[in-house]
């Protein structure tokens, strides 16, 4: 009779995640502090961490779901669901707002055919509200991706979209 074969430790999570976690662990005393790291660390694997991937982070790192979750949840570049390979944050602030950011989220959106959060139809791109990039003296402007675009105008969003 075969013995059943027991499931990982922390199911849900690659390998190559879990030794990725665990390295960036060395770096820290306190395991709470590294929940970050791995959270991104998942979703650099996947583009988004999912309640399961999730769960098994909390499990390697000795903390409950609900920290994690906590955690997850109030920084924004960490998607919760699944996003497209680009992402598209364009900044709502006071000041990208005077400036046009709704006029450029409207001409992305209308390009694109997506609302806000939802995946264009090929999963190329999502747009997302941003609170702040830090770049008021350069309004409005967007993160695409991990590239910071600043002074966007018309002639820039089709730049954008063209590439």
């Amino acid at each position: 009779m075969k013995e059943p074969t027991e499931k990982p430790v922390f199911e849900g999570l690659s390998l190559a995640e879990i030794q990725e976690i665990n390295a960036e662990m060395t770096h820290y005393e306190d395991k709470t502090a590294v929940s970050i790291e791995a959270l991104k660390i998942v979703q650099k694997h996947r583009r988004w961490v999912s309640d399961a991937c999730l769960v098994a982070v909390a499990e390697l790192l000795g903390l409950s779901p609900a920290q994690l979750e906590g955690v997850a949840t109030f920084y924004n570049l960490i998607y919760r669901q699944p996003v497209g390979k680009t992402v598209i944050h364009y900044c709502n602030s006071v000041t990208c707002w005077m400036l046009g950011a709704e006029h450029i989220r409207e001409r992305l959106c209308r390009h694109l055919n997506v609302g806000l959060g939802e995946m264009s139809a090929d999963g190329e791109y999502t747009i997302l509200p941003i609170v702040c990039l830090g770049a008021c003296d350069h309004a409005p402007v967007v993160l695409v991706g991990d590239k910071l675009l600043l002074d966007i105008s018309d002639d820039a969003v089709t730049d954008i979209l063209g590439r």
